[in-house]
């Protein structure tokens, strides 16, 4: 799988609610004197937040690192057993991070405040990837280019259609979602495609989709939309540069692959 690069950051200890969340409720909310955690509880915490200043998110394995996220959304407890819960269901600290909100407001001891605090991280690494590939020339960010989509895209249970846009430099110079679908389709309609390509001045584009299977590999229906699209551009003086197609562990180039 690619790995975002970017270190979700540590945070600091939140306040203490007067009232516990709905997500402390879930659990058995262990006592509190003074408003202080227990001992044991607080050189956990400050154990964990040293070891990450210190090496970084490679030196913990993804439970830790998934503590070190909670600990804001859930002050009063010990989080061990949820990150567990949370790996245990959803694989990695990837797709916890990624899982939808309804999957994730299922699950024994997540409440609002863990959603946000998980949602938050998330967006944080989507936004970094992207700020690395945008107006920026396509060529020399390709790596930095299927970092941002596998980050955005690759975990998501309904397939997603984006377009990338590119000046007459190859510079991208806009990323826009262009539809939603099922779990294995999404409806796209040429037209619309090459009708945005115009309105932004577009010389180039690069089609981008996700596979929820997996499996990156282009259906029949993803062969001949793609040749649909890219006749229509041809006919404006638009190039279709390519056609990605993101799997949970790889991605797939039209280009590369002789399809385009």
């Amino acid at each position: 799988m690619r790995q975002n690069r970017s270190h979700p950051p540590s945070f600091a200890e939140a306040p203490l609610p007067l009232f516990p969340s709905p997500a402390e409720e879930d659990e058995a909310v262990l006592p509190v004197q003074a408003g202080r955690l227990p001992s044991y509880i607080a050189d956990h915490r400050k154990r964990l937040r040293a070891r990450f200043m210190e090496g970084g998110a490679a030196a913990m394995p993804d439970y830790e690192l998934l503590e070190l996220v909670l600990f804001r959304a859930i002050p009063r407890q010990d989080v061990k057993p949820l990150a567990r819960r949370l790996l245990d269901t959803f694989g990695d600290f990837n797709r916890v991070i990624t899982a939808p909100v309804a999957r994730l407001m299922a699950l024994h001891g997540v409440g609002e405040a863990v959603v946000q605090e998980l949602k938050i991280v998330e967006a944080a690494a989507q936004r970094m990837a992207r700020a690395r590939v945008m107006q920026r020339p396509i060529l020399s960010s390709w790596d930095a280019l299927l970092d941002y989509c596998h980050t955005a895209m690759a975990h998501r249970e309904t397939e997603q259609f984006r377009i990338l846009f590119l000046d007459r430099k190859n510079v991208l110079i806009a990323d826009e979602e262009q539809a939603r679908g099922t779990v294995d389709h999404v409806p796209v309609y040429p037209r619309e495609v090459v009708k945005r390509a115009l309105e932004l001045n577009a010389s180039a584009f690069i089609l981008v989709h996700n596979h929820p299977s997996g499996d990156p590999t282009p259906s029949e229906a993803d062969i001949a939309m793609t040749h649909q699209i890219q006749t229509a551009a041809e006919a404006l003086g638009i190039t279709l540069h390519d056609h990605l197609i993101i799997g949970k562990e790889r991605e797939l180039s039209f280009r590369a692959y002789r399809y385009l």
